[in-house]
């Protein structure tokens, strides 16, 4: 679970919490509450970049109709050996 700050904690301490999530790569988001419940999240900008990623891979159809179909391939052994794809590049 992320850990939880109240607006008013989150006012005095934002400058070393952004310094924290920017250079810990396990950092997580942070919640901030009011009135103990959670109303905004601070994050990492590179969790946030990856957050939209993800979630602009998942509403392209056409690409995730494309990976279910690679995935089941994969799990049939449909697939090619890295040996002869590395052939296949040269």
């Amino acid at each position: 679970m992320s850990p939880s700050l109240t607006i008013s904690e989150t006012r005095s301490c934002l400058p070393a919490l952004s310094r924290k999530l920017a250079k810990d790569e396990n950092a997580d988001a942070v919640a901030i509450t009011r009135k103990g419940k959670p109303v905004l999240a601070l994050m990492s900008w590179e969790l946030y970049e990856s957050i939209i990623e993800t979630l602009e891979i998942l509403n392209d159809k056409e690409l995730m109709a494309t990976l279910r179909r690679g995935i089941k391939e994969a799990k049939a052994g449909k697939g090619i050996s890295w040996e002869d794809a590395k052939k296949g590049l040269l």
